[in-house]
């Protein structure tokens, strides 16, 4: 997980922290003028794609998160920018005694489908042109660093349940629409950083937009955003979800998720076949979506109007954002280590930013312990950005939003989806995608791929050697528990064919090996950074490649 760093108009940060509470911050948010900027900054956000090499851009200061994910290969043409998947909304625990349970939002900032997508005045800045819906795109690094700028989508979900939009998003980046509700947003990340030149964006830009930036909108009821979506116009209404135009989701919908380019860039699309309800939002200008000029030498922050549409044809090894550390164009991830509780009878005293009075981040008191019953671990060094369990929408539970570096979170004990429904949430369930003109066309091969290369470092990432499927906790030994993926036939409603979910084992479920499941860690060639052009191999992933084990019927 990454934190925020905070991008707000002058002025604005005092206020907005002394009126916005958490169960009335979208009403306050109407006061607030309507000019006021308001930007998530990717140094900390666990809305953002996690970087390739983030000491780069961020020295000293970025450590990462982590994001498994369930990633989809195919040579078909048109299977890298159109795609269409199943998914089930899962639900929590009753929220009585939420000590001895576990929660979505306890185990996922956010669920999340990718692509990549062109973006010209993104990393790695060479070029002028990229062709969108190309394979002319491919280029490896090590052959020549002029491959076109790129930019990686999210179609992100947000669980229910605790800290509202956009008090938790402001702190952490990822948060809760309703106490009860899922909701969902087109999340576009950028680099501002020219890998030859060693040159990143001027330090006016990089504070107000960030060098890691986002272009970020609700999916909404009739596809028009609620304010610009790009970093350097975006305000608090950005951020601010509205049940009246926004689409909101109850856990155990069935879902129909389609991502397609359009004339004016990608379309994401959510179809509630339960409800008969639907969101979408397509990345264009007309929506405010916007690339940020890079300009190293200047002083001032330009938005560019642009329609983001995807980069590649296919989908394969070679399609990929070369920045992140995640090497694939179509998948699905799972955003974890995001939350630990806070336990301890002191209040947290907390503003709905997570900041204290100072404006410095609210950390669990210290001496208190964190976790569920059984699951305790001593507070440390990661435990702030706390909110108590009164700003909680549902689930009265104290929680802290840090970058767990010690990987001693939730996450990481087996507290996760395996079939005990009264104390574990149920998985989530979605199908593998399809394609084609009718979204009847399967992808071929299906891998499982762990970013734990890229957080562990040392031999593992530079020489692929001494690595492990469990994270070195901070207490110097392997962490109790690493989630993974499962394949399940014939599972849910309308007859839709094998899901996925994700978790600890569950009944009728494959596995694949658990933990194994991730495979060897796996090379690839980024630039690097004032190089020339040169570049360089790291093992940043964890990639097991099988062919496809779990069809999907296609579209519905």
């Amino acid at each position: 997980m990454r934190l925020i760093r905070l991008s707000i108009g002058a002025g604005v940060l005092s206020v907005a922290a002394a009126s916005l509470t958490a169960a009335g911050s979208a009403a306050a948010a109407s006061h607030v003028p309507g000019d006021t900027h308001m930007a998530l900054n990717c140094e900390y956000s666990t809305l953002c794609t996690e970087l390739a090499n983030p000491q780069e851009a961020y020295p000293g200061e970025y450590v990462g998160h982590d994001e498994p994910a369930n990633v989809f290969w195919s040579n078909v043409p048109g299977s890298g920018n159109r795609a269409q998947y199943q998914l089930i909304l899962p639900h929590d625990p009753s929220p009585g005694n939420p000590a001895s349970k576990s929660y979505q939002f306890e185990l996922n900032g956010s669920f999340w489908f990718g692509m990549a997508m062109c973006d010209t005045q993104s990393y790695p800045l060479q070029i002028s042109t990229c062709q969108p819906d190309s394979d002319s795109n491919i280029l490896d690094p090590a052959t020549s660093p002029d491959h076109a700028g790129v930019a990686f989508m999210e179609l992100q979900l947000y669980p229910p349940g605790w800290v509202p939009w956009p008090t938790w998003a402001v702190a952490t980046g990822a948060s809760t629409c309703d106490p009860t509700k899922w909701c969902a947003a087109l999340n576009i990340d950028s680099l501002s950083e020219n890998p030859v030149t060693g040159q990143l964006q001027n330090p006016a830009c990089a504070s107000k937009a960030g060098l890691e930036y986002v272009n970020f909108a609700f999916l909404t009821k009739n596809g028009v955003s609620q304010a610009p979506a790009n970093p350097v116009q975006s305000t608090l209404t950005t951020f601010t979800p509205d049940p009246s135009k926004d689409l909101f989701m109850n856990s155990g919908d069935h879902l129909q998720v389609t991502m397609h380019d359009t004339t004016n860039g990608l379309q994401t699309t959510i179809n509630d076949l339960t409800t008969g309800q639907s969101g979408s939002m397509t990345a264009s200008a007309a929506n405010g979506f916007a690339q940020v000029k890079f300009d190293p030498t200047g002083t001032s922050c330009q938005a560019i109007p642009y329609n983001f549409h995807p980069m590649y044809s296919t989908s394969g090894p070679q399609t990929r954002a070369i920045w992140a550390s995640h090497a694939f164009n179509i998948g699905f991830s799972s955003e974890i280590g995001h939350f630990e509780n806070c336990n301890g009878p002191t209040p947290i005293p907390a503003t709905p930013f997570g900041l204290d009075s100072s404006g410095k981040p609210v950390t669990c008191p210290a001496g208190n312990s964190e976790g569920m019953t059984g699951q305790q671990s001593p507070t440390d060094g990661d435990d702030f950005f706390c909110f108590p369990g009164s700003e909680a929408l549902l689930v009265n539970i104290a929680g802290c939003t840090a970058t767990n570096t010690g990987f001693d979170s939730f996450d990481y004990h087996a507290v996760w989806p395996d079939g005990n429904t009264a104390i574990h949430p149920q998985s989530i369930l979605f199908s593998s995608p399809t394609t084609g003109s009718s979204y009847d066309v399967q992808y071929s091969q299906s891998a499982f791929e762990a970013n734990l290369p890229r957080l562990e470092g040392g031999t593992c990432r530079s020489a692929g050697t001494g690595c492990t499927y469990f994270p070195i906790t901070d207490s110097g030994q392997p962490a109790a528990f690493y989630p993974f993926f499962s394949a399940f036939p014939q599972q849910g409603v309308d007859s839709q064919g094998c899901m996925w979910g994700f978790g600890n084992s569950m009944p009728g479920g494959n596995d694949f090996g658990r933990n194994t499941q991730y495979g060897p860690p796996v090379p690839n060639n980024y630039l690097v950074l004032g190089g020339g052009g040169a570049s360089n191999v790291r093992y940043n992933i964890f990639r097991g490649v099988l062919p496809n084990p779990c069809p999907s019927n296609g579209s519905q």
